[in-house]
């Protein structure tokens, strides 16, 4: 029996992976008793900022990690590719059926148990081992006093944003067009609601136009929407002058505020769409991503924002297409922890300290819900490997599963901030290969060996379910 702590993504697959391993799990998760700022369900795995997974194509690192962690039996993957909706090159999903669907599978498998009710202290090895502890990073006040305490030092901490969506009915289609960037496509086509052909005055057989709705900006009305956002009153945040966001996550207010043109060569960049309303490419633009299977609401990508409400709704609403938006949610702030983890953690995912206690997810230090899974699947595994009374491995660091938890290990403890996964903490390729779409596809080929070996040395290939 292994026991984790927290229902997030990296628990429930590290619980999945355990379980098929022949092993029991049970996962304590304290929603409902004890809620959460930014949870609104009691439903393990619930995605509480965006719905994108990113990337699902083998020339980044990240569509990397999803193929590694399909091959190795991910019950996250699984659940992803099967309620996914439109998102272009991305692999976006519908956030309710996500979260329905890793809830059903973990709670259907008999080999695992949900436990209810917050763990406010890390149990000792003589009340529960192996563990894992997969809090995410909104752990509980008590178990995160005590967590430091085992660690010997204070947690480091972020903030992160989360983008708002708008329902699609009230987005003015006569403004906005389809598109995804460059042409980029995977997946089904819209399932929107919104018959985009009929909005934009064609009477066509079907065609794909893209998997994302796009906002054109004038310079005009970029200038006068970046005005505003600098302008505008944001909420407090306790600890507001300490703060410190992930760089891949930054408020719109916060690079609004280092500059002009930092928006638009930021979430707004115009480039690889063309406005078929103009036949030019925007100033500017404001892509707007399907957030569920009905298509009826839209996430602002890469709008995370900490605005009070009222001031959302006015700035938002200078966004073309958005001038009559109805929000079924505004975007707010929390705060995330996570541990110093090349103080603390082996690549293994284990404590150096206590060999039995593994950590996994963003409070491991990584940066995610694709990485958060991936770590939770390799802590998973190699709990269960100890409950069979076998040695913990790591994957080889020239796969992305195995790099990101060698960083995470290995990484300066000085200057040590969560990452996602990307080409760049792998090892390079030898000889080295000039282009650099090339390079990306032959580390990805030479990564997707390396795990096909692990798995057949490990003797775990026989055990995935």
């Amino acid at each position: 029996m292994i026991h984790i702590i927290g229902g997030g993504l990296a628990g429930c697959e590290a619980a999945w992976q355990a379980a098929s391993m022949g092993v029991p799990a049970t996962i304590h998760e304290m929603r409902p008793v004890v809620a959460t700022a930014v949870h609104k369900t009691d439903r393990l795995a619930e995605l509480v900022c965006s719905n994108s997974f990113r990337g699902d194509k083998l020339d980044n690192a990240v569509g990397l990690l999803k193929e590694e962690m399909r091959r190795l039996g991910s019950l996250v993957m699984r659940v992803a590719d099967e309620v996914r909706v439109p998102a272009g090159a991305a692999l976006a999903v519908d956030r309710e059926k996500f979260a329905e669907g890793v809830t059903a599978a973990v709670t259907a498998h008999p080999l695992i148990r949900v436990e209810r009710g917050e763990m406010p202290r890390l149990p000792r090895v003589d009340e529960m081992s192996p563990l894992i502890v997969a809090t995410g990073p909104l752990t509980s006040t008590s178990l995160s006093a005590d967590i430091a305490a085992f660690v010997g030092a204070d947690h480091l901490a972020f903030f992160d944003a989360i983008s708002p969506i708008v329902l699609a009915e009230s987005i003015d289609m006569s403004k906005v067009f389809c598109a995804s960037r460059w042409g980029r496509s995977l997946g089904p086509k819209s399932t929107s609601g919104v018959d985009f052909r009929e909005s934009e005055g064609k009477s066509t057989p079907e065609v794909d136009l893209g998997d994302y709705l796009n906002c054109p900006f004038t310079e005009p009305e970029y200038r006068a929407f970046h005005q505003a956002i600098v302008s505008a009153e944001k909420a407090e945040v306790h600890d507001f002058d300490k703060t410190k966001f992930f760089e891949g996550c930054l408020p719109i207010e916060v690079m609004a505020h280092r500059g002009e043109d930092t928006l638009r060569f930021g979430p707004m960049k115009p480039v690889g769409l063309t406005n078929p309303h103009t036949g030019r490419r925007p100033y500017a633009v404001v892509q707007l991503r399907q957030d569920n299977l009905a298509g009826d609401h839209f996430s602002l990508v890469g709008f995370q924002t900490q605005l009070k409400w009222g001031e959302q709704g006015r700035v938002l609403r200078m966004i073309p297409g958005l001038e009559h938006a109805e929000f079924v949610r505004f975007g707010m702030i929390h705060r995330n922890t996570y541990i110093n983890g090349p103080t603390v953690l082996d690549d293994t995912w284990q404590t150096r300290a206590r060999r039995d206690l593994f950590f996994a997810g963003q409070v491991s230090g990584v940066e995610g819900y694709v990485e958060s899974a991936a770590s939770g699947l390799i802590a998973g595994r190699n709990a269960a490997r100890l409950s069979l009374g076998l040695a913990p491995v790591a994957p080889p660091r020239t796969t992305a599963i195995g790099a990101m938890g060698y960083y995470v290990s290995h990484a300066d403890p000085k200057h040590y901030d969560p990452t996602n996964i990307t080409f760049g903490i792998m090892p390079p390729l030898d000889p080295p290969v000039k282009s650099k779409h090339e390079r990306q596809l032959a580390t990805s080929e030479r990564a997707l060996r390396a795990l096909d070996g692990w798995i057949a040395e490990t003797s775990l290939a026989g055990t995935l379910s």
